[in-house]
């Protein structure tokens, strides 16, 4: 299963170019706007969970963090992003992983995923990356996922949606700070409707 997820984005980043995909984004604004409101120490550490060739590390960069890691199950999305940053992508730290599978000992300061979470639409693959974020997670969770009236596929795989009270359910060992909507505009001109929450991870 973990294997033919690996292909599936391995053959898109193979052979599609960012104006051919719906999740391209020039500018990550909420995201950005999120991290600002953390104000965080540039030397915060900064995991892109299913990052890919986003453009996030760059704005990141560019405010001088110093301490990003972007992780991918395709390492062709990364080598693209690598490419794009050029001398600058030896700043940040690569991880070619499938999060269900990513066991790490670090713990990160802000945990940011933007459309990755909500491909993993098994109880048992929900339940992993929920744990995952007990462990990693310090201080700071950014999460977006497709809405209630968003994309039920999204590049041909089944999806699953949320609002924000099953966002706050399944993420109980956080509190949420703030829910946003984005209606996200394709290179193709067609809108996907999106959930973005912050979380704080709660004091044990």
């Amino acid at each position: 299963m973990e294997q033919d997820r690996k292909n599936h984005w391995e053959t898109v980043y193979g052979t599609k170019n960012p104006d051919q995909v719906s999740w391209t984004q020039e500018v990550p604004q909420t995201s950005l706007d999120f991290i600002h409101f953390f104000k965080l120490d540039k030397a915060a550490k900064i995991i892109d969970v299913g990052g890919g060739d986003s453009k996030l590390v760059d704005f990141l960069l560019d405010e001088g963090f110093e301490n990003i890691t972007v992780l991918d199950i395709s390492g062709k999305a990364m080598e693209r992003a690598k490419k794009r940053l050029g001398n600058r992508a030896q700043k940040v730290k690569w991880i070619e992983s499938d999060i269900t599978e990513f066991e790490t000992k670090e713990t990160y300061d802000v945990w940011h995923d933007r459309a990755a979470f909500h491909f993993l639409t098994s109880p048992k693959q929900i339940q992993t990356y929920v744990e995952l974020t007990q462990k990693a997670v310090d201080s700071y969770m950014i999460l977006g996922t497709f809405s209630e009236n968003g994309p039920k596929k999204c590049s041909g795989l089944d999806i699953k949606q949320y609002n924000e009270e099953q966002m706050e359910t399944v993420f109980k060992h956080f509190e949420k700070l703030e829910c946003r909507t984005e209606d996200h505009t394709t290179p193709f001109g067609t809108t996907q409707h999106f959930i973005f929450c912050s979380f704080k991870r709660k004091q044990d």
